[in-house]
């Protein structure tokens, strides 16, 4: 649903993102505002539905680059193992032991909030524990009697790595791409509200949450809304994560 409304979302909204009705400013929900209006009778539903392909955008696409580049630099540094292994594994260990909104907090207060530096920072902050998973499938599956009988074909470090290793962390790369996911979307949200991500006037769900925060007692809606939907697609996409689990990886 909520990536439908992604897809579809302006022609959903019944008024556009930052479209004041001054006359219809702090209304309750409505037969024509159904979530209500804001105190700059900003229509609630539309800011919502519109916010959607923010979330997606951001969360999504940056967990897209973060699985591909972490599977990438997985599937290297198991199969040579070496120094290379070593380096690159201890240097994403220092990278882990921040917490990720600190990390994001930290890039965003020396590079500005921007669309482009939230991308950056959920790419930065999730590839090393995608490449610490494909990492850990790869070191078991390497020792397997079909790669020794690829390397004694003479199969080339490509074809290895991408015909031969990239298959069998297929699995654990779909259960923990759906958990990155959920993660970039509180993620997102969590900058939006820290006023670190996406600035006003875009409809962020995070940033509209704190932007409603002083009007709470006299517009609780305005606050409701966008909590809840932050609420129902991280839900979504973690039991989506647990089908996947259950049904990739046998683990139910």
């Amino acid at each position: 649903m909520f990536l439908l409304l992604a897809l579809v979302g302006p022609l959903v909204a019944p008024y556009a993102a930052n479209e004041q009705l001054l006359l219809d400013a702090r209304q309750p929900p409505s037969s024509s505002h159904l979530f209500g209006t804001d105190h700059l009778g900003r229509d609630v539903f539309s800011r919502v539905v519109l916010g959607a392909r923010d979330i997606f955008l951001l969360a999504g696409l940056g967990t897209l680059v973060a699985v591909a580049l972490g599977a990438l630099v997985g599937l290297v540094a198991g199969y040579l193992g070496g120094l290379y292994d070593e380096i690159t594994f201890r240097l994403f260990d220092s990278l882990l032991a921040i917490p990720a909104l600190l990390f994001a907090l930290l890039l965003l207060g020396s590079f500005g909030p921007s669309r482009r530096n939230v991308l950056i920072v959920i790419v930065l902050a999730y590839v090393p524990i995608v490449a610490r998973v494909t990492r850990s499938v790869v070191l078991d599956v390497k020792t397997r009697d079909y790669l020794a009988a690829a390397r004694l074909q003479g199969e080339p470090l490509t074809a290895i790595l991408f015909r031969e290793l990239l298959p069998a962390t297929l699995p654990a790369l779909a259960v923990e791409s759906a958990l990155r996911f959920s993660y970039a979307i509180f993620l997102v949200a969590s900058l939006g509200f820290l006023g670190a991500g996406v600035q006003p006037p875009n409809p962020d769900w995070g940033l509209m949450i704190n932007e409603a925060r002083s009007f709470a007692s006299l517009t609780p809606w305005v606050l409701y809304f966008p909590a809840a939907a932050i609420s129902l697609l991280v839900i979504s996409v973690n039991l989506m994560a647990d089908g996947l689990k259950s049904a990739l990886l046998g683990d139910g």
